[in-house]
């Protein structure tokens, strides 16, 4: 009996229609075109608007987009997982609201936090479901409203973050397409370097956290950049060498979209050019775990089935980590 792999076997997406320019953001803080362009490689970034509009709104509409795409009837789905930072709320889960609002009635769900990493962990639990046999059709979904935990008084995080979300079908594969082989990492150290500080068990809501603007994003930008340059481009030139792939044989580097620097670092490392490196970062900014879900919707028309492609992340927490897939099926293009 052939081995049963965990292929992707569609991708849908959801981005606000609402865009805020680096011109805007000049005129909210102390930046400018040239200053975010240089540093980061962000032009534009979606922002969700509306009352009451959270993380599960983007995600529903994301896997609305994959279920209409595929054919698939939401009843046939086993389980939603969702890889978010910025839950609708603490429970119930925003995987449980998004599987409500998409008709998923049959599936169970759950969340995933792993920061800019989620959308890769999620991919590899999905996937043992899969391989398992435990299900037939899962759906792994990156999503997250980043503005939610914004400052946009700090120049240094504010040109960075969008809102976003994306979602793939998994489903049983057994001509050797699919989820090859992942590589995960976590180190807890890093929190000091990339976190959000109340809002938890630690430091719950109060007066003084609002106060004290601790319920935004804090970053040592310099801190994180060296260590996702080395760890992203480690743990992909791993998988390269785990399963003997050269830089011919990748069709495309799909890396976690925060900085076009650490983009580049990664690919020079794995000796691939920027037109083997699926790039959105200049439209959508740092989507969080919604980018590399993201890079496939908007690429997928170009891979044709047998693609090699390598998945690449680095998060806070910090976690990283690679995956190697193994395209299941034909682009538009192909």
């Amino acid at each position: 009996m052939k081995k049963i792999t965990a292929a992707i076997t569609g991708v849908g997406a959801y981005l606000p229609d609402y865009l805020l320019t680096n011109d805007e953001l000049s005129r909210m803080v102390d930046t400018s075109d040239e200053w975010i362009m240089t540093r980061i490689g962000i032009k534009t970034r979606h922002i969700l608007k509306g009352e009451g509009l959270g993380t599960s709104y983007m995600g529903a509409r994301a896997i609305k987009d994959l279920l209409e795409k595929t054919g698939v009837n939401p009843l046939e789905i086993d389980i939603v997982i969702c890889a978010t930072v910025t839950p609708d709320m603490f429970f119930p889960s925003t995987g449980n609201l998004i599987a409500d609002q998409t008709g998923c009635k049959n599936a169970f769900a759950y969340d995933i936090s792993a920061a800019c990493s989620g959308f890769l962990f999620a991919l590899t639990t999905g996937s043992q479901f899969i391989e398992t046999g435990y299900a037939k059709k899962v759906i792994v979904v990156g999503a997250d409203k980043m503005s939610s935990i914004v400052d946009y008084k700090d120049r240094n995080t504010c040109p960075i973050f969008g809102d976003g979300a994306a979602a793939v079908l998994l489903e049983p594969n057994k001509e050797g397409y699919g989820v090859i082989d992942a590589i995960l990492h976590s180190d807890g150290s890093g929190e000091q370097h990339l976190y959000m500080k109340a809002g938890g068990s630690r430091y719950p809501a109060s007066e003084e956290t609002v106060r004290n603007n601790w319920h935004t994003i804090t970053q040592d930008g310099p801190a994180v950049f060296k260590a996702a340059v080395s760890n992203m481009a480690n743990v992909s030139e791993e998988m390269m060498q785990r399963h003997h792939l050269t830089a011919q044989d990748i069709r495309y580097l799909v890396p976690h979209q925060a900085n076009l620097r650490i983009i580049d670092a990664t690919a020079k490392r794995m000796g691939l050019g920027r037109e083997k490196c699926m790039i959105n970062i200049d439209r959508n900014g740092n989507t969080t775990a919604a980018t590399i879900p993201l890079c496939l919707y908007e690429y997928e028309a170009a891979l044709c089935k047998g693609d090699n492609l390598i998945l690449a992340s680095f998060g806070g927490g910090y976690t990283w980590g690679s995956i190697y897939v193994k395209w299941a099926y034909d682009g538009e293009n192909c």
